[in-house]
């Protein structure tokens, strides 16, 4: 019985190396960290960026991993942590669609000369609404 146990946990290992290898490979190729960095004027501090993205893909599998585990942090570390989870997402998905020329296309296609930030914005914030609508009322179960 115990090797099923231990198989099943090599075999859990080596499928979540492979995912997160492919997950930091897109972050790598969208180049998401030296943009971040040279928009920021923080380029000097780049080793620190992929220390903390490192970390919290280990701490975020961890709790993933682990479900029963319980943080001490409250509320406003689970605020803190989601603000911080949703703008990583959000910088992968207008790195990608930066990367495919989404926004140049959509922009054309509609014939828009002006009011291109109100555009994105108004993207980004229906974004937003949608997600905290879908958290706010449970929909996940």
């Amino acid at each position: 019985m115990w090797i099923s146990h231990v198989f099943l946990g090599f075999v859990g290992l080596v499928f979540g190396l492979s995912v997160a290898t492919g997950s930091f490979a897109l972050a790598v190729k969208l180049g998401i960290v030296p943009e971040m960095a040279e928009k920021s004027k923080t380029a000097r501090h780049i080793m620190a960026y992929e220390n903390a993205i490192i970390l919290g893909g280990i701490f975020g599998n961890a709790v993933s991993v682990f479900l029963s585990l319980r943080l001490p942090f409250g509320r406003v570390f689970l605020g803190l942590y989601g603000l911080c989870a949703g703008i990583f997402v959000g910088c992968m998905a207008v790195a990608l669609a930066e990367i495919i020329n989404a926004f140049p296309i959509l922009y054309r296609r509609m014939k828009l000369k002006v009011g291109l930030p109100w555009v994105v914005g108004a993207v980004a914030f229906g974004k937003m609404s949608g997600c905290l609508y879908y958290f706010i009322h449970d929909m996940a179960k």
